[in-house]
Order: C-alpha cells, then sequence, then structure tokens
C-alpha cells in the first residue's frame, strides 16, 4: 500500500512539475506579447513625428492605433501577472507532493526493514 501512495505521489510531483513549466512558459509568452506590443506602440509614435508621415492626414489612425497596442501591453502584462500566481501555486503543490513522497518513500523502507527483521527473527525462531 505505502508503495502504490509513493509512485501515486511520485506521478503527482512529476505531474505539478510540468504545469508549472507550463505556467512559466504561458507568462514569457505573454512577457513577449507585451514587449512587442510596446516596441509596436514606441515605432507608432516615433513615426508619427517624423515630418514626412501619413500622420498630418490620418492622426486619428495612428492614436488608435497606438491605443490598441497599449491596451496589448496592458492585458498581456495583467496575464503575465496571472501566470506568476499560477507558478507559485503550482510550486507550492510540487513542493508539497514532493515532501508527501519524501514521507512515503522513508515509510515504505521502513516497513521494508521492518518485513525483513520480522523474516530474521521468525526463522532464528524456528531453528
Amino acid at each position: 500500500m505505502a508503495r502504490d501512495r509513493r509512485r501515486r505521489l511520485a506521478r503527482l510531483v512529476t505531474l505539478q512539475e510540468r504545469l508549472k513549466e507550463l505556467h512559466e512558459a504561458r507568462r514569457a509568452g505573454h512577457l513577449r506579447e507585451a514587449a512587442a506590443a510596446e516596441e509596436e506602440m514606441r515605432e507608432l509614435a516615433r513615426r508619427f513625428d517624423e515630418p514626412e508621415s501619413l500622420s498630418s492626414l490620418f492622426p486619428e489612425l495612428y492614436h488608435a492605433r497606438i491605443a490598441r497596442a497599449s491596451a496589448r501591453v496592458d492585458a498581456n502584462r495583467l496575464e503575465a501577472e496571472a501566470e506568476a500566481r499560477n507558478v507559485a501555486a503550482s510550486d507550492a503543490r510540487a513542493t508539497v507532493a514532493s515532501r508527501a513522497h519524501g514521507e512515503a518513500a522513508r515509510k515504505d523502507e521502513r516497513e521494508t526493514e521492518e518485513k525483513g527483521m520480522l523474516e530474521m527473527l521468525q526463522h532464528r525462531i524456528r531453528f
């Protein structure tokens, strides 16, 4: 029974580590998207100020694109923060599962040693 629990906990630890990696990857993706939107925002603002730019003809288009890029920056940063919280939660769950796995492994070893000692004592009593 202890071995089954130990195996289940080992699988749970693996699952929690993978989940943590997934959240880390998603967080990195959101940060990358935020950086790209921020770069687009800077580029649009730079082009808006250029004398040969079409911004004098279509200023509302430039402002709208800058506003959309700014909204994407904010949204992606919020998503990245949410994923950071998910990473922390996954890490905590993995730590708890890892501790439980260690305890189950020690219990399994202790039971195996006790069983071996009991068999040795029973063998001595017979002879």
